[in-house]
């Protein structure tokens, strides 16, 4: 999927140097010049309105990891970079200001199941140095293709030195079940001393991909402890599997778990829950809003499917339903696109959202 990587350090060396030539072919083919100096890496022409391998992929490295109550967390930096966020299903681009130092990206789980946590309660981010705040931004809940599920924004330092970067971690106001229920009510704070050193920033890498702007995903990094965020995989749902759909390219696993299931949490109807994912990589698609309908006979029963974390099912959306049998249809309609930010091969997908049917079939196999 890679041809040519090149760290941020060997192309200023280049420049100082007075010349490109040990690396204009590839810092060319990724759009860079002297200008530029790195803070516009090349982007897609003609991107699809669907997940796509980027032209320009980036490295990372990370200041540590800690817990803070039951949260795990974990830093990691690149340098800055663009990034899309949304208001509905309107996007707008952030771009790099020509003062911002790096790009900090906060991972968060739960360190009793090691779930990655998808937040919607906010994650700041606060950096202090000896005289104190040098800066606090809101970390944006993000999706990367190489860092997955993720909070972070473009920082603004006070030069080379010593800091201290404050995760704070908003209490989960999304709905709660199982062991999860009563979990993560409170805020919480973890803390990283780190150094800050250009030269440390100029090593991380930029890898030109093979396939940029075609249909598809670069693999994520895979850090040791660290979740990026992917959904429980079909085998490991509770529940008849009512069929698999697809909207905007976001990926629906439907079940349906019968009356009185997973303990009875759900109450004594049966329960329908929409696992949402991207393609490609399944990382969890959070803070979508969803409505279902069954259709029976042609009478219809409706119902917004509420956002939800459980320690099974993972973040899903779910209704209790009236029973269905075989032959019924269900259809999931979205009805707000996943409200989280996007690095490159994102931000193009998951915004024009049509309605999804499946037919109803076996649902006396229900477990």
């Amino acid at each position: 999927m890679t041809r040519r990587c090149v760290s941020r350090r060997a192309f200023l060396g280049s420049v100082a140097a007075g010349g490109l030539a040990g690396t204009a072919g590839c810092l060319g083919a990724l759009g860079f010049s002297r200008e530029s100096a790195w803070r516009d890496p090349a982007l897609v022409e003609d991107r699809p309105a669907a997940v796509y391998v980027p032209a320009v992929t980036e490295g990372m490295k990370t200041y540590g990891k800690t817990t803070a109550g039951r949260y795990g967390v974990a830093l990691t930096y690149s340098y800055p970079h663009r990034f899309w966020t949304l208001s509905g299903a309107e996007t707008s681009k952030t771009v790099v200001e020509a003062d911002d130092d790096l790009h900090l990206m906060a991972s968060v789980w739960d360190t009793e199941t090691g779930r990655a946590l998808p937040l919607d309660s906010g994650v700041t981010i606060e950096i202090r140095d000896g005289d104190g705040v040098v800066t606090q931004e809101v970390a944006y809940p993000m999706l990367s293709q190489r860092m997955g599920l993720h909070y972070g924004s473009n920082y603004v330092l006070d030069g080379e030195g010593e800091y201290e970067a404050r995760v704070q971690i908003g209490g989960v106001s999304v709905r709660r079940t199982g062991g999860y229920a009563g979990a993560f009510e409170s805020a919480a704070v973890g803390r990283f001393g780190f150094e800050f050193e250009t030269a440390a920033l100029h090593d991380v890498s930029l890898t030109e991909t093979e396939h940029g702007g075609e249909r598809g995903a670069v693999a994520p990094m895979e850090m040791a402890g660290v979740p990026v965020g992917r959904a429980p995989p079909i085998e490991a749902l509770p529940g008849t599997h009512v069929g698999t759909g697809r909207s905007g390219d976001a990926v629906f696993e439907v079940f349906v778990a019968e009356p009185g299931a997973l303990d009875g949490r759900f109450g004594p109807d049966p329960y329908l829950y929409v696992s949402a994912r991207t393609p490609y990589n399944g990382v969890v698609l959070p803070m979508m809003g969803l409505e279902v309908a069954l259709r029976h006979d042609g009478a219809a029963w409706e119902s917004r499917l509420t956002r939800t974390l459980d320690p099974e099912l993972g973040y899903h959306y779910g209704a209790s339903v009236p029973a269905a049998s075989d032959g019924d249809r269900v259809t999931i309609t979205p009805t707000v696109p996943p409200q989280i930010a996007r690095h490159d091969g994102y931000e193009t997908a998951f915004l024009e959202m049509d309605p999804v049917t499946l037919g109803v079939n076996g649902l006396d196999r229900v477990t």
